[in-house]
């Protein structure tokens, strides 16, 4: 049992400590209040906690890759009109920009040329290869007429992929090979169902051959990109809840990171986030919880200050009739003003936060006489 005898001189306000010899035997600090009193040690209930979880990691919020798209002209143009802005939702097919493209005409123009071509391409092949069953031609003529119609096949589909690049639907290229309709205006539509993030063309702007025009993204549900220490990575699992308190957001951790950056030497964490998107905005920045691995023994969240470390063990000092005893936890997370134990308390049990060092040195035996 630790005895700590404390003699205060008017002069210096110094303290001795007077450790029995059996004070290197035993866990148990015996103090009485006057003397915690003294040293200034003061203590926090332990605060219970079902499931531990590593807080306060900062985060920013991004589109997931397979949501975003970049919209463009396949074609230099013209911008004549823009129908929508930044953060307006559109659905898919809907028009956003009307385009004036006389590179556009002339597609349409070799389109239709390249149609009528691989039209005539195929009866003569059908004429040539009956000609050839019959023994009226020679093979070197029929296969110089198939391979001129598969030139001519190729050529109508590359037209036909040109226009589709720009934007012209089926029913449109039918539309255009039926009637023989030129147009030089394009319309630029929406890929998917979404919202605008970014619009780069305004009317009267001239473009560019694959020069962007709008960012339109699907919302929901979003991702956060995550930046956590290496020591607050362990324990952490793939589908562990990730929540984002002060946006009463809620998701699931979807990738751990192997590499290091090269800045900071943090760990980048991804997660999903499907409960309360609605709070959240594209490159915003928030801080992230994620649950730690769950188990059967019970964790706390405890303040750094009511940790010690002695002769490599972990210890928090419990408060106790005669004074503390100093119980061996287990650090799951460490953070930088609190970390996650877990360890053989009960729950209902006060800890010394303040004041730590002087029993640690009393526990060590410094002082001993």
């Amino acid at each position: 049992m630790f005895v700590i005898k404390i003699v205060k001189n008017a002069t210096l306000g110094l303290l001795l400590l007077a450790i029995s010899p059996a004070a290197s035997a035993s866990d148990n600090i015996a103090l009485t209040p006057a003397q915690i009193q003294t040293l200034g040690i003061s203590t926090a209930a332990l605060p219970n906690k079902s499931s531990g979880e590593v807080s306060g990691l900062p985060a920013q919020v991004v589109v997931p890759g397979n949501q975003l798209f970049v919209i463009s002209t396949a074609m230099p143009a013209l911008v004549e009109q823009t129908l929508v802005g930044v953060g307006d939702s559109v659905k898919k097919g809907q028009v956003l920009a009307r385009l004036q493209s006389p590179a556009f005409a002339e597609a349409q123009r070799g389109y239709v040329q390249a149609s009528v071509q691989a039209q005539l391409a195929k009866e003569n092949l059908s004429r040539d290869e009956a000609l050839f069953k019959d023994g009226i031609i020679a093979e070197s003529r029929y296969r110089a007429t198939r391979g001129a119609a598969l030139e001519a096949t190729a050529a109508f589909t590359e037209r036909r992929q040109l226009l589709r690049l720009s934007g012209m639907s089926d029913a449109g290229l039918a539309q255009l090979q039926a009637g023989n309709n030129l147009s030089s205006s394009l319309d630029i539509v929406s890929p998917i169902s979404g919202v605008i993030l970014e619009k780069s063309a305004s009317a009267g702007q001239r473009l560019d051959a694959a020069v962007p025009l709008f960012k339109v993204a699907k919302i929901s549900p979003l991702a956060v990109e995550i930046q956590a220490p290496v020591a607050m990575t362990l324990g952490l699992k793939v589908g562990a809840a990730i929540s984002v308190p002060a946006f009463q957001a809620s998701g699931k951790l979807t990738g751990i990171g192997r590499g290091l950056s090269g800045t900071n030497q943090s760990v980048l964490l991804r997660g999903s986030i499907t409960q309360g998107v609605e709070n959240l905005r594209p490159n915003q920045f928030v801080e992230v919880s994620i649950a730690t691995n769950s188990s059967a023994q019970a964790q706390w969240d405890v303040p750094n200050s009511a940790i010690a470390r002695v002769n490599g063990k972990t210890l928090v000092f419990v408060s106790t009739a005669q004074g503390f005893q100093a119980v061996a936890v287990t650090l799951l997370n460490e953070g930088a003003n609190s970390s996650v134990i877990t360890g053989a308390l009960k729950g209902d049990e006060k800890l010394a936060v303040r004041g730590v060092s002087a029993l640690k040195a009393a526990l060590l035996g410094i002082g001993a006489q």
